[in-house]
């Protein structure tokens, strides 16, 4: 079984990070690039997926750093550690964007909103969210890819959730075998 959505290297594929590419601590936050796990098969799985599309965001919220238990500059130190070992398993992160305001502040960067994505668009006017696919493990990504007319693909994790994804898949993994 497979999914014919006519992917091909105009596509952008955008994901969340916890729970998506990396273990999620649920309850708290990766702090530090030690406490970085990716998920199981999840490096493997996107030195191929990664491949298959124009460009490849991370668009993650991180509101670890709004509460202060982590910087910037160590969350540009995890990103870069992820980033550096998908490139040296054959695959691509074009860009990350972290949205790192609390969840009670009016943040237009935090996901469900669009600011992220349309970030992207400006930096990389070629990104048709038409021909965009958005992974995450949470309402929030499933809202934010579906509000600019992306695909979406729900992976399963222990977070709850209530909107109707395009796919449903267990893993990256899954996913780079149904494209």
């Amino acid at each position: 079984m497979g999914i014919d959505w006519g992917i091909d290297q105009t596509w952008t594929l955008f994901l969340d990070r916890d729970g998506v590419i990396n273990e999620r601590i649920m309850g708290g936050y990766v702090l530090d690039k030690s406490q970085f796990r990716f998920k199981e098969g999840a490096i493997e799985s996107l030195g191929k997926l990664t491949n298959k599309f124009c460009h490849v965001f991370v668009v993650t919220n991180q509101q670890g750093v709004g509460l202060e238990n982590m910087s910037e500059i160590e969350l540009n130190e995890i990103h870069l550690h992820m980033t550096e070992q998908i490139h040296s398993n054959g695959g691509k992160i074009s860009k990350v964007f972290s949205a790192t305001e609390l969840k009670n502040e009016q943040s237009q960067m935090r996901k469900p909103k669009s600011k992220m994505a349309l970030m992207a668009q400006k930096e990389f006017p070629e990104v048709n969210f038409e021909k965009s696919i958005m992974v995450g493990d949470t309402d929030s990504d499933i809202l934010f890819g579906k509000k600019l007319g992306m695909k979406t693909v729900l992976i399963l994790t222990e977070e709850k959730t209530s909107e109707k994804p395009d796919i449903i898949v267990n893993s990256l993994h899954e996913l780079n075998n149904l494209i």
